[in-house]
């Protein structure tokens, strides 16, 4: 019994005991957090993909896209943050890490000031002092002391002699080439490339030089539609040789050189109407010399011609015909065109001192060709209103016969197409008259459903040079040539319209 009576008083106090405790205090925490923002010093744009570490050591680490990053778990007291990226100075800084707290720090990383620049660049092509060099020419060159990691970007401007303005051909890049198109012929030009590495350092190389060849003597001119804008081309005989003369957003065509070869005329939609103009024949210098238009019924910008000497020319301005200097200076009415007509093509020879022009109703296939005196007297009608459009009259060298287009099919197309056209050689005396392109002989013949058009003599007089079109124009234009006596039928290059050979 007094046993029993010891035990439930041990236990008494045991449990008294208990009742009388607190809660137990739990360990303090002891580890902490910072973030981390790396920027550059001098921009302060944020650096993505900078490596972190610390110490104490926790693990490697990159910033994010917006150069942040947070390290967790680390020991309180003092941790040591390095970051490091390339081309910047390594940074260390110290943070107090509190317990249980996120410290926000901000690493500013600079790029050494010490750094040695790149070497400028070397081994230029062409070589410098290069002559003959076209009018596109890919300009090259060499790094200079770099090894397989080091990474240069490069700047390279391009300066004409007797010009100040430069032009930029490349701007912050990798490569080591470079082509520079549209140069002028016979003209000198001064190049040079700049190098910079990654942290900004840059090399200035030296001046380097070259020289463009002479303007090829192109003896042929025409007009080319290309990604549907027109413009002026020259080129030799087989279409090599090309130089591209105009390249407006506007439509430049009919090309014509001048008898002394010196320049070029042109007709030009620029000013909203089509206008005479002149250029060099490397396509500089180009000047409007016309105010009133070269236009009319079926006419937008065709109706014009040199006079024999180049000093002036002949065109069409709706029902007037009109002589111009070639400097736009001294314009004089010729003729007018019977009532209710407009003249369209023309032509002037020296052999007789005499003018062929044609005269066109409102319909392109109501067509007539007269002959008149240079100062626009005494008309005398040639070929009369036959089936079928008639166009492009143009006088042989020795004055004394025109060539000129018929559709033979006798189609009369108000929109002006024609089936079948053929060029015909016809005496100004009325004695004889030829069909060109029916004359030629077996496997040189003109393709059926195929127009011939726009036909002039060559420079010797023995050939012709002229168009073949599909006759739903559809197709690209082929400029041809032919003997006067239909044979010899040549193609000489595609896609080319209203051709000019002197």
């Amino acid at each position: 019994m007094r046993v029993g009576l010891l035990l439930l008083a041990a236990w008494a106090v045991i449990l008294g005991a208990l009742s009388g405790c607190e809660d137990a205090t739990v360990a303090p925490s002891t580890f902490g957090s910072v973030a981390i923002t790396v920027v550059d010093a001098r921009t302060n744009q944020p650096l993505p993909n900078t490596g972190i570490s610390s110490n104490p050591a926790t693990g490697s680490y990159v910033t994010d896209a917006q150069g942040k990053l947070t390290i967790n778990d680390l020991p309180t007291g003092l941790a040591a943050v390095t970051a490091r990226r390339t081309g910047y100075t390594q940074l260390t800084t110290n943070v107090n890490i509190v317990s249980g707290q996120t410290q926000a720090i901000v690493l500013q990383l600079e790029k050494p000031t010490t750094a040695a620049a790149p070497n400028a660049p070397v081994r230029p092509s062409p070589a410098t002092g290069a002559t003959g060099q076209p009018s596109d020419v890919a300009l090259s060159w060499h790094p200079n002391g770099t090894t397989k990691t080091t990474v240069l970007r490069y700047d390279v401007v391009l300066f004409e002699s007797n010009n100040l303005n430069q032009r930029t051909l490349l701007t912050n890049s990798k490569d080591t080439v470079v082509t520079a198109t549209g140069l002028l012929y016979n003209t000198t030009y001064y190049w040079q490339v700049t190098a910079r590495d990654t942290i900004g350092a840059s090399a200035r190389g030296p001046v380097w030089s070259f020289q463009t060849g002479p303007l090829p003597d192109n003896r042929y001119l025409f007009a080319r539609t290309s990604a549907g804008n027109t413009d002026i081309y020259s080129s030799d005989n087989t279409g090599g040789s090309l130089i591209r003369l105009t390249s407006s957003a506007f439509v430049e065509t009919a090309p014509q050189l001048s008898p002394l070869r010196d320049i070029v005329a042109y007709t030009s939609n620029a000013s909203g109407q089509y206008q005479l103009y002149t250029m060099n024949r490397d396509g500089s210098n180009q000047r409007q010399i016309t105010a009133l238009s070269v236009e009319g019924y079926s006419n937008a910008g065709v109706g014009y011609r040199w006079s024999p000497d180049g000093s002036q020319l002949i065109y069409a301005h709706y029902d007037q015909l009109y002589r111009i200097n070639r400097d736009g200076s001294g314009l004089t009415l010729l003729a007018t065109a019977p009532a209710g007509r407009h003249f369209r093509e023309c032509d002037w020879t020296a052999q007789g001192n005499r003018l062929v022009v044609q005269t066109i109703g409102a319909n392109p296939y109501d067509s007539e060709l007269y002959v008149y005196n240079t100062d626009g007297t005494n008309p005398q009608l040639l070929v009369s209103n036959l089936p079928g459009r008639v166009d492009s009259p143009s006088f042989s060298i020795d004055g004394r016969s025109i060539v000129f287009t018929r559709d033979v099919d006798g189609f009369s197309s108000p929109t002006g197409r024609q089936l079948n056209a053929h060029m015909f050689i016809t005496r100004l005396d009325g004695t004889s008259t030829i069909d060109v392109t029916a004359s030629t002989s077996s496997g040189s013949t003109k393709p059926l459903g195929t127009n011939d058009l726009t036909p002039h003599y060559s420079p010797d007089g023995f050939r012709l040079i002229f168009v073949n079109r599909v006759n739903d124009d559809l197709s690209p234009p082929e400029v041809w040539t032919i003997s006067l006596d239909g044979t010899s039928r040549t193609k000489l290059f595609n896609n080319g319209f209203l051709p000019d050979w002197k």
